[in-house]
């Protein structure tokens, strides 16, 4: 966080001044013509950290990518900076908004960007000599993380194919990440297997069968899947992993989301604040129930299904010790907010909420009702912001979308 300037203001300066920086400080590469073809194809507001954006600029058939941040980077190579001015008038004015500024894949806190995201280093490093036959973006947080999917085949003259995940992560938290896959596979637990190397603190997996709960809930509601066998899931987590560091949850950050969420719509911040707190008092109020292993970040996208059955547990990064509340909390939250997500996805709010509350019956023989659906609204409340992507001009009626159902949550905790 910039001192004098809030989360809005950031992001706010860094889309308007973009275009002009990327002219100016990337000239050497960049000639006019092809700097004012800039267009923002990523954004993403941290509250209390800063903005970050990613920017398309297209030379002929070329595309390239110019990263920008208002976070507070250190100097690396590739980075450059530059600052931008406060509005005239405001005091602020004296301290101008440092933005930095680099070029894709050379993000300044991910670099195993430019080996993953490379299509010759990856086919060299992870491809085990067969050929790498397409590379794939599945997901792109600038000075966050990435996921490319790798799709490789045998050279022949039989021709297998395989699939293989890479995720890109920051210095220092690929081996913890590994551990975690390795205390779940020898748990029994449907997770991916690590492939070598490990490398550029990049994890690479193996694909796992099945399909994403999800795309299941979206077709037929519960999708044949009883909530018990998700439960059961969470059952299996092995005790070692009471001994990692604990990851705060959604919970956890309410105010901190509520905050991003009050950014996105302005218009509304007064009654985000306010139902934040009811929130809050609503959480403090009950038990939250024992400390026990949890994925921490549990909800449909990262449980791979065949037919009724989990035939994958996806995403582990968070794993450690926890309340099974908030892992239950997290799938309502998520599961609620399908019918907000706009398209066709809003024809499917009768069965998606039928369902929730089915399962909401089922979670609640295992925590407090209350708490659940309070925390569930805590993890609605934590995608409101995300409702702001590039390019999407209804984005904010979405966003008031996922805060009806935050609200609508927060009435079942009653």
């Amino acid at each position: 966080m910039q001192p004098g300037w809030s989360d809005a203001e950031q992001a706010e300066a860094l889309g308007r001044h973009a275009p002009t920086l990327i002219a100016r400080v990337w000239a050497d590469h960049f000639d006019a013509r092809v700097a004012g073809t800039a267009r923002q194809v990523q954004f993403q507001l941290r509250p209390g950290a800063g903005a970050s954006a990613v920017y398309s600029l297209r030379r002929g058939t070329t595309e390239h990518f110019v990263g920008l941040s208002t976070e507070r980077l250190e100097p690396s190579p590739g980075l450059r900076r530059s600052d931008v001015p406060g509005p005239v008038g405001v005091d602020r004015a004296r301290i101008p908004l440092r933005i930095s500024s680099w070029l894709h894949p050379q993000d300044p806190r991910l670099p195993g960007l430019a080996h993953a995201g490379v299509a010759a280093t990856a086919e060299r490093l992870w491809g085990g000599g067969d050929r790498l036959t397409d590379l794939r973006t599945m997901t792109y947080r600038p000075l966050r993380r990435a996921v490319f999917r790798a799709d490789f085949s045998t050279p022949g003259p039989v021709v297998a194919t395989r699939r293989v995940y890479l995720k890109v992560l920051r210095a220092g938290q690929a081996e913890p990440l590994v551990l975690r896959h390795r205390l779940l596979a020898d748990a029994g637990l449907p997770v991916a297997d690590v492939l070598d190397p490990v490398a550029h603190s990049v994890v690479a997996t193996a694909g796992l069968p099945g399909t994403a709960l999800g795309a299941a809930m979206r077709l037929e509601g519960a999708g044949g899947v009883h909530p018990a066998t998700l439960v059961s899931l969470l059952d299996r987590l092995p005790a070692a992993v009471l001994d990692l560091p604990r990851h705060p949850s959604w919970t956890d950050r309410l105010s901190r989301y509520a905050h991003a969420a009050g950014s996105a719509l302005p218009e509304e911040r007064r009654g985000i604040a306010a139902l934040a707190d009811h929130l809050r008092l609503v959480i403090d109020a009950h038990d939250a129930g024992p400390v026990v292993p949890v994925h921490g970040d549990f909800y449909e996208a990262n449980l791979l299904m065949d037919g009724p059955a989990v035939s994958g547990l996806l995403d582990l990064d968070s794993v450690g010790p926890g309340h099974r509340v908030d892992d239950l909390a997290c799938l309502l939250g998520h599961l609620a907010m399908i019918p907000a997500l706009g398209g066709r996805n809003f024809r499917r709010e009768r069965i998606i909420w039928s369902t929730l509350q089915a399962w909401g019956t089922e979670f609640s023989r295992e925590v407090e009702a209350g708490s659940l659906y309070a925390r569930a609204a805590a993890v609605a409340v934590s995608l409101i912001a995300g409702a702001r992507r590039p390019g999407m001009r209804t984005w904010n009626r979405e966003a008031l979308a996922r805060l009806d159902v935050a609200r609508r949550l927060a009435e079942l905790a009653q």
